[in-house]
């Protein structure tokens, strides 16, 4: 198949961007999307030309790294899939493919289609963890824990912190990502004890980098490559309200 891609080409966060346009024949409808990029830069290479950047690691949809805007979606037109499980036969022969850099204040452009998420990390380091003593593991019984309730946090553990998120949010908040991983903790014993501080630590954190309020119209979650809950979000509120009030 024959298509024709308008990548969003920036030398750094300083730089003004462009849309460059590239053709590429011969593509593959089993080609995962980013293996179609590796054909592109190769292509770029062998004209003596700098190949696009582009974030990736484990291409197996777990580590959130591929983030890029396609058509106008976070991670293209396929439901619950990462940029890397997006394969070419969602598109067809002779498609025009736009594809951006998460558009974010918090999430500065690096390179190309490469941004700085750094601000996630911030926030885990804010509160995202329990503390515990080192050493031998309690047995599981010590800590009985309903299979609802463990599911339901595991649900919330599954936020891959890919931004697709902020992406998504007219306002680039980083609401779904911050009360996903405060309520996979919030859910369970080992993060109870830290509870009232951790969430305030990660909101204060989160308006910090300058992330925008929440627009509750949901897209965030709708974009999700994990399908993370809005009911996060709600958890998350209620933690911060009830700390706030505790540490007044």
């Amino acid at each position: 198949m024959k298509i024709t891609l308008k990548v969003w080409r920036q030398k750094n966060n300083a730089a003004k961007g462009q849309f460059e346009t590239y053709k590429l024949d011969h593509v593959s409808e089993d080609m995962s999307f980013l293996e179609m990029f590796d054909v592109l830069n190769e292509q770029l290479i062998n004209e003596g030309k700098e190949p696009v950047v582009f974030d990736h690691d484990c291409r197996e949809g777990i580590c959130g790294m591929c983030s890029m805007y396609i058509n106008g979606r976070p991670h293209g037109p396929k439901n619950a899939v990462t940029t890397c499980q997006l394969h070419m036969r969602s598109f067809k022969d002779g498609d025009i493919i736009v594809v951006e850099p998460w558009r974010a204040a918090a999430f500065p452009v690096l390179k190309d289609l490469s941004v700085d998420r750094s601000s996630f990390d911030r926030i885990m380091s804010a509160g995202g963890f329990v503390s515990v003593n080192t050493g031998n593991a309690q047995d599981a019984n010590n800590l009985p824990i309903g299979k609802e309730i463990a599911d339901e946090a595991f649900s919330s553990a599954a936020c891959i912190g890919c931004g697709a998120c902020v992406a998504a949010c007219k306002n680039a908040s980083a609401m779904l990502f911050v009360s996903a991983k405060v309520s996979q903790l919030a859910l369970l014993p080992q993060g109870q004890p830290e509870a009232r501080k951790r969430v305030l630590a990660m909101v204060n954190q989160m308006d910090a980098e300058g992330f925008g309020a929440c627009t509750n119209t949901g897209a965030c979650s709708a974009e999700c490559p994990k399908e993370i809950s809005l009911s996060n979000i709600a958890r998350m509120n209620r933690e911060y309200l009830s700390a706030g009030i505790i540490a007044e």
